[in-house]
C-alpha cells in the first residue's frame, strides 16, 4: 500500500514535468537557467504577496519586504534548495485578527517571536518529526493545496478597484463581465497553452517566464484593457529598514503576541516541512528539516525587525521554480534580489504585467500540484486512507493547512491503533496441571482490553504460564494489564509465569511480588517503563 502511495506521488510529479535539470547548475547555461527561473519566481511572487498583505490587513511593502527578505535568508541558508519562501496565505488569515485588534507593531512583534520558537525548534531537532505524516495526508495536502491556490486567483477576475480594504482582507468586488471577461480568460489560456507547448519547441527559455513575457507583450502593444498588476496597488518602495516594534516592552505584550507567535510559528513549520518533502521527492534529494526550521525562524526574525510580515516555504512557487530548471540556492536567491531590484527601480514597468499572464502561470502551477492520480488510487487503498486524503484535502481548503494535516496524522494513527488493537489473540496449550498462554500480537492501551478477555483465572489449573515470544509490551497501559491479570490469579490462589518478557518489563513486574518470571530466554530489547516506576503506578511502588 505505501508503495501504491508513493508511485501515486511519483506519477503526480511526472504530470508537472518537473524531471530534474541534466545541466550542471554551474555551467553557463546552467547560470542562465538558474537566473531566469528566480525571474520568474520573482515575476510570480509580486501579486502573490501584494494580495497576502491585503488579507492580512497591511501595507502592501509590508508583503513584499517579507517576501524579499525571508526569500533571501532561506535561499542562502534553509534546507532545500530549490525551495521559495515568501509571505503565505496561511500565515496571512491569523495575523488579520492580530492586526486589526492591536495594529501593525503587535505584528512586527510577534513575528519576532515566532522566528525564535522556530530557531529553537530547529536547534531541538523537532523537523525531524515532519516523517510521522503519513503519505494519504501528503495526497491530501497536495490536492487541498492545489484548491486554495485556484480559488485564490479568482479574485483576480474581480474589476480593479471594486474590491473593499476592510481590514480583514478584500472582500466584495464586482466580477468582471462581457469582453473584459472573455479577454481576461483568453489571455490566461494563451498563458497556459504557451506554457505548455514552449518545453517542445526550446528549454532555454522557461516556460513560465515566456508566457508571462509573450502575452504582457501583447497586452501592452495592443493597449488591451485588462487588470495589471498595478491595478493591486503601487509596489514602489526603497530599502527595508531596521525598525524595533514599537510596543511596550511588559509581560501584557507577552501575553497578546505569543499565542499568535505559537500558532505562526507550528504553521509555518508544517508548511514549510512539507513543502521541503515535496521538492525533495523532485529533485531526487532527502534531508535538511531542522536546518530548514533554524533558517525560516532567523529569516522571520530579521523580517520582523525590518517591517515585513514574516512567511514560510510556498509550495506554488517552489514548483514553478523546479519545473522552471532551479536546483540551486542561485535560483531563490536571484528570485530575492529581483523583486528587491522591481520595488526599487522596474515598478512602473512591472506593474504594466497583465494578471492574466500570472493566474496562467497559477493554473498551470495548480495542474501540475493536484494529485490527479490519487483519484484512481483512493479506489485501490483500504478505505481508511482514502478517507484521509479526502478529509485533509476538505480541512485544508475550508480552514488551514496545519489544522488539516494534525486531523489527518491524528485520525491515521487512530485507525493504526485500532487496527492493531484487533490483532490481540491467543493460542493455549493446556495439560493437568498446568495452561500456556502464547500471545500474538502488540499489547499496548489500545489491545490492553482484548488481552484481559483471553484469560480465565477461575477455570484455569494452578499454574499458568503467559508467553510473550509473539507478541509486544509496548506502553504502561500493557504493564497494567499483566499486573490486573496477576492479582486475579493471586486472588483465585494460583500461579503465573511470564515468559519471553524485556529484562525491564519482568523486573518491575517481579518487584510487585505476585508474578514468577521465567528470564532464561527473554530477549534483550528496550521499553519505557521509567515513568511506571517512579510514580509507583505499577505494582505498588
Amino acid at each position: 500500500m505505501k508503495k501504491l502511495l508513493q508511485t501515486g506521488l511519483a506519477n503526480r510529479l511526472d504530470l508537472t514535468g518537473m524531471k530534474r535539470n541534466p545541466q550542471e547548475p554551474f555551467t553557463a547555461a546552467g547560470i542562465r537557467t538558474e537566473l531566469l527561473s528566480g525571474l520568474t519566481v520573482a515575476l510570480a511572487l509580486v501579486p502573490e504577496a501584494v494580495a497576502f498583505a491585503f488579507v492580512a490587513g497591511v501595507h502592501p511593502l509590508v508583503g513584499l519586504y517579507a517576501a524579499f527578505l525571508v526569500g533571501l535568508i532561506t535561499a542562502l541558508f534553509g534546507g532545500r534548495p530549490g525551495m521559495i519562501s515568501g509571505a503565505t496565505g496561511a500565515l496571512a488569515v491569523v495575523m488579520v485578527a492580530l492586526v486589526a485588534e492591536h495594529g501593525v507593531e503587535y505584528l512586527f512583534a510577534t513575528v519576532v517571536l515566532m522566528g525564535i520558537l522556530q530557531v529553537i525548534a530547529g536547534v531541538m531537532h523537532w523537523g525531524k518529526f515532519i516523517r510521522l505524516v503519513p503519505h494519504p495526508v501528503m495526497l491530501g495536502f497536495v490536492n487541498g493545496l492545489a484548491i486554495v491556490i485556484f480559488l485564490a486567483q479568482l479574485g483576480q477576475f474581480k474589476v480593479p478597484g471594486s474590491m473593499e480594504n476592510t481590514g480583514h482582507g478584500m472582500s466584495g468586488g464586482e466580477w468582471l463581465s462581457g469582453g473584459a471577461l472573455y479577454t481576461m480568460l483568453g489571455l490566461v489560456a494563451l498563458t497556459m497553452a504557451i506554457i505548455w507547448v514552449m518545453p517542445r519547441i526550446t528549454k532555454v527559455i522557461p516556460a513560465p517566464l515566456a508566457g508571462i513575457g509573450v502575452v504582457a507583450a501583447l497586452v501592452i502593444g495592443f493597449g488591451l484593457e485588462v487588470p495589471r498588476v498595478g491595478d493591486l496597488a503601487s509596489i514602489e518602495g526603497g530599502l527595508p529598514m531596521f525598525h524595533i516594534p514599537m510596543v511596550p516592552l511588559n509581560w501584557e505584550t507577552f501575553e497578546i503576541i505569543l499565542p499568535y507567535a505559537v500558532i505562526l510559528a507550528a504553521i509555518g513549520l508544517i508548511e514549510s516541512l512539507l513543502t521541503l518533502n515535496l521538492v525533495s521527492e523532485m529533485t531526487g534529494k532527502r534531508g535538511g528539516a531542522s536546518q530548514e526550521c533554524v533558517a525560516q525562524g532567523a529569516a522571520n526574525v530579521v523580517t520582523g525587525f525590518f517591517g515585513g510580515m514574516g512567511g514560510c516555504a510556498m509550495i506554488g512557487q517552489s514548483m514553478i521554480n523546479v519545473k522552471s530548471g532551479g536546483r540551486t540556492r542561485l535560483a531563490g536567491t536571484a528570485a530575492a534580489i529581483f523583486l528587491l531590484i522591481f520595488i526599487l527601480f522596474a515598478s512602473p514597468l512591472i506593474e504594466q504585467i497583465p494578471l492574466a499572464a500570472l493566474v496562467g502561470v497559477m493554473f498551470m502551477v495548480v495542474i501540475g500540484t493536484f494529485a490527479w492520480n490519487s483519484l484512481t488510487i483512493m479506489r485501490k487503498v483500504p478505505l481508511t486512507d482514502a478517507l484521509v486524503i479526502i478529509l485533509v484535502t476538505v480541512v485544508t481548503v475550508k480552514y488551514d493547512l496545519a489544522i488539516a494535516v494534525v486531523v489527518g496524522v491524528i485520525v491515521s494513527a487512530l485507525a493504526y491503533a485500532w487496527s492493531n488493537a484487533t490483532r490481540i489473540n491467543a493460542d493455549t496449550e493446556e495439560t493437568e496441571d498446568k495452561k500456556v498462554y502464547r500471545i500474538q500480537g502488540p499489547l499496548f492501551f489500545g489491545s490492553a482490553e482484548g488481552f484481559s478477555e483471553l484469560f480465565d483465572p477461575k477455570g484455569d489449573p494452578d499454574l499458568v504460564i503467559v508467553d510473550f515470544a509473539g507478541s509486544r509490551v509496548a506502553d504502561q497501559s500493557a504493564l497494567q494489564a499483566i499486573e490486573a491479570i496477576a492479582l486475579k490469579y493471586e486472588t483465585a490462589g494460583k500461579r503465573i509465569q511470564l515468559r519471553h518478557l524485556s529484562r525491564d518489563c519482568h523486573g518491575l513486574l517481579k518487584k510487585a511480588g505476585h508474578l514468577m518470571v521465567d528470564s532464561a530466554d527473554d530477549p534483550d530489547y528496550e521499553i519505557a517503563v521509567d515513568y511506571g516506576v517512579r510514580t509507583g503506578i505499577l505494582g505498588g511502588h
